[in-house]
This record gives C-alpha cells, structure tokens and sequence, in this order.
C-alpha cells in the first residue's frame, strides 16, 4: 500500500482525540478534523478543519476527497454515524479507515454479545465487508481501558476516597493503555499500513491486577486504601441484563457495567494474549511508570 500522508480525524474534541491529534501532529501527518455546524473547538493552524453532517453521505464524501485515512474517535452517542462515514469513506477511495474502537476486544465472542458494544459490532461488519470486496482496509486498535484516564474518572480506581473496587478479587491482570500510547499506537498503524491491514491489533502499557495497583497507590500517596470485593457476573453484570429487559433502560446503570464486565469478566478477553506492541513502537510499563501515572493521577 502507498504511503499515508492525508488523515481526517472525527472525534478530535473528545477524551481520546485530542491525545491521537497531538501525536498525528508530531509524526508530519497533514490532519483535518471534522467538526459538527456550531462548533466553538479550536485547533492549531497547520490542521484543516471542515465542517460537516455525519447524518449525510453526501457531505462525508465531499469532506473526505484526497484523503488517505480516516481515523474515528467518536463517542458512544455517535458510534452508529460510523456507518455513513464508512460508505463516505469508500465513495471518496479512502484507503484505511479506524473505527472508534480504542476499548475492550469486541471482537471476543461475549464481548461482542454486550448490548452496549452493538454499534461497535456493526461497524466492524460493515468495514469486514468493504474490505472482502477491496473497498476500503481497516484496522481496530484494542487497548483496554484509557488507564490515566480511567484513574482520573474513578472507572479503575477511585482517588478521592482512596479505594478501590477489588473485581473477582483483583487478581486477574488487565490490559490498560493511556492516550499518549493510544495516540502513539495510531501513528503506528499509518506508518506500517501493509503489517496492520484489516485485522485488530492489540496494545497495552501495562497489565497489572487490580491488588497490585491498590498497593502502587498506597506506595505513591502513601495511605491505606480501601479494597471491596466485587463479583462482576453477580454483582455487575446480573443488574446490567436485568435492566436491560426493562422496556426503557437507563443507560447509567447498564452501560458502564457492561464495560467493567469486558475488562474484569471472566473470558472477555482481557489481558490480551498477543500483542501488537513492538510493531507499533510501544514499550511496556514498569512499576515506576506505572507510579509516576498514579502519582499525576491520584492527585
């Protein structure tokens, strides 16, 4: 495959954007972001930003001519419009498209079968079936929880109350990957087109147990912190399908359960058995990095 030079980026205001845009940047890619009508975000001066309507093939296709690359990162609210910017992304000869995975391995059987992961599912469908008729590559980069992130929200631990939720006692390691790394991994994907064509490729910066991170962070702040058992398949994702039945669900007590299930469950497919790290020029974590992101996390 040619060279990749010309690389929209949807989604670039989000939590993840704009760690791949800093990096896109960095790596001499010419970026333009799309951008909603309305929008009051702003962008360093070397990047194009285009305005469009992802409700609309027709303003995708017209957005997306001479590009090489689309890189997704919309949220979960638009995770269906990633199916109008594929067709756009076929119509205008697009060459590698990466959808808004960057989570937990949906293409594992149950992971898949989640609820929540619905959209995701779809997309890979659609992006599988262009690529079987030499339409379009693609690639999916799974990484596992945004781990400086996910310590800053309270998704892996909480640092306001020094605890930690202990899941299936917090022994099984897990896959997690900060955006710097995230961002790093996608730079990587577009520099190597022909190694990550149409297949998943898998990150991490660490896989550590939860009991482990619970003892980096006492070490770091120097407290007792809090660790409470949790059985994800009873405690977590029981509720989680129980509200789901429900004729109108309530997303808050369904969708962040069902993604703590894809990363503690049993048979989810974290921690990732085959990584992809030394292709993309990725490093894994040592216990001191791992402190010094707990350390500017758990502030």
């Amino acid at each position: 495959m040619s060279a990749i030079n010309n690389v929209v980026l949807a989604g670039a205001a989000g939590n993840l954007g704009p760690a791949i845009l800093e990096q896109l940047l960095k790596a001499g890619f010419h970026v333009t972001v799309f951008t909603r009508s309305g929008s009051t975000n702003e962008y360093p001066s070397s990047v194009t930003v285009k305005t469009v309507d992802y409700d609309s093939v027709e303003s995708l296709t017209a957005a997306l001519q001479g590009q090489d690359a689309v890189v997704s990162t919309l949220g979960a609210p638009a995770f269906s419009k990633q199916l109008n910017l594929v067709e756009a992304a076929v119509k205008a000869n697009v060459k590698r498209f990466l959808p808004s995975e960057f989570g937990s391995d949906t293409t594992n059987p149950k992971t898949s079968k989640l609820a929540v992961f619905a959209d995701k599912v779809a997309v890979q469908k659609a992006l599988a079936k262009e690529a079987a008729n030499g339409s379009i590559s693609y690639t999916n980069i799974h990484n596992g929880p945004f781990f400086d992130w996910g310590i800053k929200v309270g998704l892996i631990l909480n640092a306001n109350e020094k605890s930690i939720t202990l899941y299936n006692g917090g022994e099984r390691p897990f896959s997690t990957t900060t955006l710097e790394s995230i961002g790093k991994a996608v730079v990587g994907v577009l520099k190597k087109p022909d190694e990550t064509k149409n297949r998943s490729v898998y990150i991490q910066d660490a896989a550590p147990t939860l009991k482990h991170l619970k003892a980096l962070a006492e070490k770091v702040t120097g407290a007792a912190w809090q660790g409470k058992v949790v059985s994800v398949e009873n405690d977590v994702l029981a509720p989680a399908l129980a509200e789901l039945q429900k004729e109108n669900p309530n997303p808050d007590k369904f969708v962040i359960p069902s993604i703590i299930t894809s990363v503690w469950g049993d048979g989810y497919g974290s921690p990732f058995q085959k990584l992809d790290n030394e292709l993309l020029g990725l490093k894994e974590f040592t216990d001191a990095d791992i402190e010094a992101v707990l350390a500017a996390t758990t502030k």
